[in-house]
């Protein structure tokens, strides 16, 4: 029986479900999700493995038109995954309105990569306006395999799935049969408070914060965690502390409950802010947050 392996980059606007279809797609949850956009920073890597394939997903940041070096880190990751996909996908939300940046979609036509194009969130448009919406990106991509899914629903996933496996090339694995993703254990400590910050505040705050895991000490009954909060401004600090320090307690709470599960054992998680001034525009601090390939 010949092996098929490959890497599938997921690529889409900020808010089309591209971190809620990786985790769907892979059977674990490795991307945060919120309700919020650019919730997604970095290109985290899911890996499936099968007797007869294995399926390199990567999860990849909304594109979007940088304001901050770390947008253009972002928008690198993208790029990337570009380069180097044995098969794209490109996922659209139909219910939004936000159009795709010219430059991306020149660089899409321009790959000899093969093309997925999903349509998702259909459970919330009519089917009139699902086939406008078809014809119009089977003109954009006329290369292109069109599959209308929800993520959310899980509708149409199997019939995707088997599409992806079809277009695999024929090769070993790429990684241990047993691996799950890329990452540290640290990245999902940081990415998990980082969620709890996007679902506890509002407006700019969680916009303006990043999470640096200062340690990170397991033993065999319990991991113990200490973990950095950067803001922008003191005044975002204090918001993100609370009243009596209500705020950054909730934040702790939560994703100490859902790193307790994510681990499978107990956790203890303490939880500090600081200010670093335009920490997006700062090469050493982005460098510091993984920002880089």
């Amino acid at each position: 029986m010949n092996h098929r392996a490959g890497f599938v980059n997921i690529i889409g606007k900020p808010n089309a479900g591209k971190s809620t279809l990786m985790n769907i797609l892979v059977g674990e949850r490795l991307s945060i999700i919120t309700p919020k956009a650019q919730t997604t920073r970095h290109r985290i890597l899911g890996i499936v493995n099968e007797e007869d394939y294995q399926i390199v997903y990567s999860d990849t940041p909304g594109i979007l038109t940088p304001h901050y070096k770390m947008h253009e880190a972002m928008m690198k990751f993208v790029y990337t995954a570009l380069a180097d996909a044995d098969l794209l996908l490109f996922i659209v939300d139909v219910a939004g309105k936000e159009p795709v940046e010219e430059e991306v979609l020149k660089e899409i036509n321009k790959s000899k990569t093969g093309l997925i194009l999903i349509l998702n969130k259909i459970d919330l448009v009519s089917s009139t306006d699902l086939e406008e919406i078809s014809k119009y990106w089977a003109g954009v991509f006329p290369q292109a395999e069109i599959i209308p899914i929800s993520a959310l629903e899980q509708f149409n996933i199997e019939y995707l799935k088997k599409r992806i496996v079809a277009q695999l090339p024929i090769s070993p694995p790429y990684y241990d049969k047993e691996q799950l993703t890329d990452k540290p254990e640290k990245f999902f400590v940081s990415e998990t408070i980082r969620e709890k910050i996007f679902l506890n505040y509002e407006k700019e705050v969680p916009y303006n914060c990043e999470v640096y895991v200062e340690s990170f000490k397991d033993s065999p009954e319990i991991i113990k965690i200490r973990s950095i909060i950067f803001v922008s401004r003191d005044s975002q600090k204090g918001i993100i502390i609370g009243h009596k320090g209500a705020g950054l307690k909730r934040v702790g709470t939560q994703a100490r409950i859902e790193l307790e599960k994510f681990f499978g054992k107990k956790i203890f998680l303490e939880l500090f802010v600081k200010v670093k001034k335009d920490w997006r525009n700062n090469n050493y601090m982005l460098k510091q947050f993984g920002y880089e390939e």
